[in-house]
């Protein structure tokens, strides 16, 4: 990565440098405004900012190795936005139903899906193994809490709520099915890697509570005021240790936002001594805002990158587009049939909310050697991804159009209404001696 800045600041394109990545940003928050009232997805308006600069400035954009940087802001943005959504989980008893529906939700689509996409790549994808067709198909079964997050502010509350558990427990479950895949391949003689994943899924849970009590405990008595970003330092280098030991460490992320958002119901009994609840209540809000900043910024670059990074001829491939086409249908295909199973009728615009975006690209680019097949082309993901993403804002904006309608018709209903008219009282026999 660093060989590329000489690039960057050579001949005084240090000022045009910051001066692009300011506007980037102020672009990004226009496209964010501009999305809450079309429903059109930030994300998809990023892409395609990316692939205008492409165009537009391609002679200045020429001999830059964007490939070096795309991984590492991915990975801090998948940390950033999977903290910011445990920091919104309430572990609250009234809310574990919908919880574990969610999550029971997001296992089977997950499965279904990457089953139903593995079996499409496997017939019609040129050498592709049975392994090889199930992690590429897995990178194409998450769903992307980046771009559902910020697009499901408007939705009625319980369905807000729906998609923020699907999305965070999408993005959990399909990472660590990746890497239980992945395992697979690389698993040593005579071990099996199913135990060995159960093992390390075992193990990553126990110390990530043991760390997230400790990190609560210690940054509580921490007076610096700028204890928010070594926090965020601690967290980073918490994930990249776990990293290399080929822990699930997304999985420690996920445990302590879930703790440090759910205080008092990890510290109970003799731990509730322990706990400055004022103090960490302060960390818990300030991390909330930093993590929610972070996300947009490294978000923004990511998004605009990928769209630089994209190579446009592959759309052109009508083979390319057949094979996206079928496993965009086998996605929608396979949520209906799971809605309808355990939520009922009134599955819109949920139906048609399930884009692929950060997450996918990231482990795209992660797949071992030994599983690459020459033969995917590149266009598949791009295809999923916008195919899912112009889908999702198709629905959103119906959703808000019949809203609207709705709303229009009670305003301009006439509301009806009685004269009021005094209580005739009875009169009795008795009453009338």
């Amino acid at each position: 990565m660093f060989s590329t800045l000489p690039f960057l600041i050579g001949a005084g394109s240090m000022y045009e440098l910051i001066i692009a990545a300011s506007a980037v940003i102020i672009i990004s928050f226009v496209f964010g405004e501009f999305a809450k009232k079309t429903s059109i997805p930030s994300v998809l308006m990023l892409i395609i900012l990316g692939i205008l600069a492409k165009i537009v400035f391609a002679d200045k954009l020429d001999g830059f190795d964007f490939m070096a940087i795309l991984p590492i802001l991915g990975t801090v943005g998948l940390i950033m936005i999977v903290l910011e959504a445990a920091l919104e989980l309430e572990l609250k008893r009234e809310k574990m139903v919908p919880i574990a529906k969610s999550m029971l939700i997001a296992f089977i689509g997950l499965i279904a899906s990457t089953w139903a996409a593995a079996m499409i790549l496997q017939y019609f994808v040129p050498g592709m193994t049975s392994v090889s067709a199930w992690l590429y198909a897995t990178t194409l079964s998450i769903l992307s809490s980046a771009i559902i997050i910020p697009s499901v502010g408007e939705l009625r509350p319980d369905k807000k709520e729906f998609h923020i558990y699907e999305s965070t427990f999408s993005d959990i479950m399909g990472i660590m099915l990746f890497y239980f895949l992945s395992g697979q391949l690389e698993a040593a003689e005579g071990t099996s890697g199913t135990s060995e994943f159960l093992m390390k899924t075992g193990f990553t849970v126990v110390i990530s509570l043991v760390v997230s009590y400790l990190i609560v405990l210690i940054f509580q008595n921490i007076k610096s005021h700028v204890k928010l970003f070594l926090l965020i330092a601690v967290l980073l280098l918490f994930y990249s240790l776990g990293k290399q030991q080929q822990l699930s460490s997304l999985l420690m992320i996920l445990i302590f936002g879930l703790l440090i958002a759910n205080m008092k119901l990890f510290f109970f009994g003799p731990l509730k001594k322990y706990l400055n609840y004022k103090e960490a209540h302060h960390i818990y809000e300030g991390l909330h805002v930093i993590t929610m900043e972070t996300a947009f910024v490294i978000r923004t670059f990511f998004f605009v990158i990928f769209g630089i990074t994209i190579a446009l001829s592959s759309l052109m491939n009508l083979e390319v587009a057949m094979i996206s086409a079928l496993i965009i249908i086998s996605i929608y295909a396979v949520r209906y049939i799971i809605l309808r199973a355990f939520i009922g009728e009134d599955i819109l615009p949920q139906l048609f909310i399930a884009p692929r975006g950060l997450i996918t690209i990231l482990l795209f680019f992660d797949i071992p050697e030994s599983a690459i097949i020459p033969g995917f082309d590149q266009g598949i993901l791009l295809y999923t991804i916008i195919g899912t993403s112009l889908i999702m804002t198709g629905a959103m904006i119906y959703d808000k159009t019949r809203g609207g309608k709705a709303v229009k018709k009670a305003e301009t209903a006439p509301v009806g209404y009685r004269r009021w008219e005094a209580p005739t009282v009875g009169t009795t026999e008795e009453g009338a001696n």
